[in-house]
């Protein structure tokens, strides 16, 4: 066993969940009870939702951490540690450049309450898909009346026009919101500067803790940051290169249980 690592901060899709979106319940339980007598935390660090988060921990919900909403929702162990909202006038900027793409790109607005797809902008089909990745999604009629406090958006774009539109929100959109991608057409806009690696940082002061101590796992761009902090950073061996670039150490891929391969080594 590794005595010195406190913090363990796994993604979820493409790191910790398999293909199928499942996990070998039984393995992670037993790994868990070995973390926890070593003294360390289980952080989810996902681009993901909260209420979507924890409902694949049942039973487990109040006792792991997550940093949710890349960076933007933190919980420690049931109780809220940070939140970053964004100004409705950046709300209002970012919902007039995507309508101004509207053929091409789609949008999912992700709130305190709860997520939003705005009526007539993307499909029953596309909200259906959604509710995956958001437990908690509901539709509204303009994405400026809400009624929530607003924490990012998750934009989906055409998988091949990636690269364009991350750099066309990197300039129309500099200094409101960051673009971040995991990839795949998928595109975050987050308040700069609140990333994962922010997260396991406010984690790690409130816990009186060191990057050091801190272990990552993760697969797509907006991993980086995160495996660039922590002591031990793990690319999946699904990930790109510019991710293992990153990192320290490869593990198996995250339909071969990778994360629980390493975990074992781990704490061992």
């Amino acid at each position: 066993m590794t005595p010195d690592i406190r913090l363990v901060a796994v993604d979820i899709d493409g790191t910790f969940m398999r293909s199928n979106y499942t996990y070998d319940v039984p393995r992670f339980e037993h790994l868990l009870a070995r973390m926890r007598e070593a003294g360390c935390n289980f952080v989810v660090a996902s681009g993901n939702q909260y209420w979507q988060l924890r409902d694949h921990f049942p039973g487990h919900e109040d006792e792991l951490c997550f940093v949710a909403e890349n960076g933007a929702y933190v919980m420690d162990r049931g109780e809220l540690a940070y939140v970053c909202t964004m100004p409705e006038e950046t709300v209002s900027a970012v919902v007039d450049l995507c309508r101004d793409y509207a053929d091409e790109v789609r949008n999912v607005l992700c709130g305190m309450e709860g997520a939003y797809c705005e009526r007539g902008a993307v499909t029953d089909e596309f909200f259906t898909e959604m509710r995956r990745y958001c437990h908690r999604l509901s539709w509204v009629d303009d994405f400026k009346a809400t009624g929530d406090q607003i924490l990012k958006f998750a934009a989906d774009v055409p998988n091949e026009r990636t690269d364009f539109f991350y750099d066309l929100f990197r300039r129309e959109l500099d200094g409101l919101v960051e673009p971040t991608t995991s990839g795949h057409g998928s595109i975050d806009l987050i308040t700069p500067g609140c990333h994962k690696a922010s997260g396991l940082a406010r984690l790690a002061e409130r816990w009186g803790i060191s990057p050091e101590q801190c272990v990552a796992f993760g697969d797509g761009g907006n991993d980086i940051e995160m495996l660039r902090f922590c002591g031990i950073g793990y690319a999946m061996d699904n990930a790109p290169d510019d991710v293992k670039a990153a990192a320290d150490r490869v593990c198996p891929p995250n339909d071969e249980d990778g994360v629980l391969v390493a975990l074992d080594e781990l704490f061992a």
